[in-house]
């Protein structure tokens, strides 16, 4: 293998010394449909069957292919919740992730890349945008920087580059198998470059082609081939990269974890809770969800048979929350899934399954806005869309969840909300949920309690379905249950659902439907409205995805001898105001948290307790925020070097 003119070879060294826990970050790029979210799943599984915590994210572009796509996956021998903003270790066989992510690799690093890319030119990569083109030119200080200029500038901060010829590598696998067609299977350029790390650091070999054979299990050929690839790869890997001293060896495995990608918590919280027909309309990140649904949409039952939920692909939004109410009508427990384009279609359905007291449950996975604004990419941009969307005035829940295993749960939670207080819930995720992979506590189904609230099985003598009196919830009815015949309209209605304007009833029906969310705030445990995980006098207050990362910077403060708290507040809506003053007993400053432009959150925050933010910590980019972002924003909050408003900007 070359070398790489005036690039030095040094040592990897990583964090690990002397006690202390892994933290490493590996990170694989390449054009969208090369690959790469395969290569990222094999070296998950390795590391996960290896013992270690993983945590992953995809990111990548929205057309379907060509643009650059990367997947960074994080893990440790202590519990992570987020991705770093530092690379240890990169692989790319393409020069755009050498240009994108030279400037994440930490020090003491590493690069194992195609040595055939040193001479190309940034210029030259037409995948590569302007105004990214123009920082790195100044960064670089270099008006024509070619991947061997990267690799020079990366040498300084003793990052070693391994090169690699994977056409070569192609060459030797077509001679030693005599098959030519080898020569030209650059769709194996990912397997072999996963493998090269693993040979690297030294992951046990078995894991690799387990993982392998895992991913390409539907077909024996394909298999066959890329775990020849994997082992050549690998073997010259740990036969000739032998300048790292650093090794992930299979430690011992933490039981009960599993290793779930996140639009699974939902997926299978959903058929956990008894839901039994979704509905939905293709759409960005929502839609894995449903696609996952069609596909294993099956549960055992108590009797030994299986339940299955009707997934239906409609042909738009519009008739998607259209179906979803009907299914709900007979009784079945329903939902459907999308994203904000898709929620803006159905905002006037919300509000005629909110005068109807329909029970349905929509998980609403956001992404950047407006219009299609970035609809790859992740955002916290729809909270007050959820809190408001419709016109008029009706009862909803809006619910967030913090990571995946929240998010199995959570759904299940949703479900019995919806059922018992007869209102549409929006169940807030999104792409940063969707889109990674984490290793976590397996599910318990058995931890799933399910409560249809009124739900009858039959009726006698005259059944109003929206009885007034008592505490404003009427027993539901639903089609085809005898006697228990009522009636439906987008209109006001009286008692039974006979179509009204007199002011009197219309008063006293808007105030039945609508207090029953002071009844929610009475009703549901506190636990589930707010949850603090550390006191402070410094306390972050913030709600969704951003629990990860912020859970993982208090831990590097804690390490620090530094104490901040966190509330994360999981009811958006109604308010959880009393159990949020509870909570923020003894804070100081409060510092808010989320990912957006406007500080969504704390706006509600404001409004409700009438306290003021001191600081906030917003990002709007797209990408998600990273444990180090945050705790560098809290220690120059703590030292008073810090603005009020925050804005945070990593990520490629």
């Amino acid at each position: 293998m070359e070398s790489v003119t005036s690039v030095n070879v040094h040592c990897l060294i990583l964090q690990p010394v002397v006690d202390s826990v892994t933290d490493f970050t590996w990170l694989i790029g390449g054009p969208q449909g090369s690959g790469v979210e395969s290569a990222a799943v094999i070296f998950s599984q390795i590391c996960a069957k290896a013992g270690y915590f993983v945590f992953g994210k995809r990111e990548f572009h929205s057309n379907i292919k060509g643009e650059h796509s990367y997947f960074a996956v994080r893990l440790s021998d202590k519990m992570i919740r987020s991705s770093s903003s530092g690379v240890s270790l990169m692989v790319s066989y393409d020069a755009e992730t050498i240009f994108r992510h030279y400037s994440t690799i930490t020090k003491g690093g590493a690069i194992i890349y195609d040595s055939d890319l040193n001479h190309i030119k940034a210029e030259d990569v037409s995948t590569l945008d302007k105004y990214y083109f123009k920082r790195m030119c100044a960064d670089l200080d270099n008006d024509h920087p070619t991947v061997e200029d990267v690799l020079r500038k990366v040498a300084d901060n003793d990052v070693v580059a391994y090169p690699v010829s994977f056409k070569e590598l192609l060459a030797d696998m077509a001679e030693s198998h005599n098959n030519p067609r080898l020569r030209v299977m650059k769709r194996m350029y990912n397997v072999m470059g996963v493998s090269l790390a693993a040979g690297l650091i030294q992951l046990p070999k078995e894991l690799l082609i387990d993982a392998v054979r895992g991913v390409f299990a539907k077909k024996r050929v394909i298999a066959d081939l890329n775990a020849d690839a994997a082992t050549h790869s690998y073997n010259v890997a740990s036969n000739t990269m032998t300048s790292t001293p650093f090794t992930l060896h299979a430690i011992e495995k933490t039981p009960n974890l599993m290793l779930v990608q996140g639009h699974l918590g939902t997926s299978l919280g959903k058929l956990a809770a008894g839901c039994r027909f979704q509905s939905y309309y293709p759409i960005t990140p929502a839609s894995d969800e449903s696609v996952y649904l069609e596909a294993n949409g099956t549960l055992p039952n108590d009797t030994g048979q299986s339940d299955a939920v009707v997934v239906v692909q409609t042909e738009d939004e519009i008739s998607a929350i259209g179906m979803m109410i009907g299914a709900a009508l007979t009784g079945v427990r329903s939902s459907t899934s999308t994203s904000g384009p898709g929620f803006s279609l159905m905002a006037e359905a919300l509000g005629w399954a909110g005068i109807n007291e329909v029970p349905v449950v929509l998980t609403l996975y956001q992404r950047s806005g407006p219009s299609t604004g970035l609809p790859t990419r992740h955002g916290q941009d729809d909270l007050l869309f959820a809190v408001f969307a419709g016109h008029g005035e009706f009862p909803r829940i809006v619910y967030a969840s913090g990571d995946i295993e929240e998010s199995f749960y959570d759904t299940c939670s949703c479900f019995n909300y919806s059922d018992v207080y007869q209102l549409p819930v929006i169940h807030m995720m999104d792409k940063f949920l969707s889109s990674t992979t984490m290793t976590c506590p397996a599910f318990d189904p058995s931890k799933v309690t399910i409560n249809r609230g009124k739900l009858l099985d039959g009726v006698e003598g005259e059944y109003k379905r929206f009885q007034l009196g008592g505490d404003g919830i009427s027993p539901r009815s639903y089609l085809g249950l005898k006697d228990g015949i009522f009636w439906n309209t987008g209109d006001e209605s009286d008692e039974v659902g006979h179509i009204t304007e007199d002011p009197v009833v219309r008063q006293m029906m808007m105030d039945k439907r609508l207090d029953r969310l002071d009844l929610i705030l009475q009703q549901v445990p506190d636990a589930e409205q707010a949850v603090s995980h550390a006191t402070g006098e410094y306390t972050i207050i913030s709600w969704g995805s951003t629990k990860g990362p912020i859970l993982d910077a208090l831990e590097m403060l804690q390490q620090e001898g530094i104490t901040v708290g966190f509330v994360q507040i999981k009811m958006l809506h109604p308010f959880p105001t009393e159990c949020v003053q509870r909570l923020l007993n003894g804070a100081r400053v409060i510092i808010d948290v989320e990912s957006n432009q406007t500080a969504q959150m704390g706006k509600l925050f404001a409004q409700n307790l009438n306290i003021p933010i001191n600081h906030y910590i917003l990002k709007y980019t797209g990408r998600a925020m990273t444990c180090e972002e945050i705790r560098d924003s809290l220690l120059d909050i703590i030292h008073g070097t810090s603005p009020k408003r925050r804005i945070l900007m990593h990520g490629a």
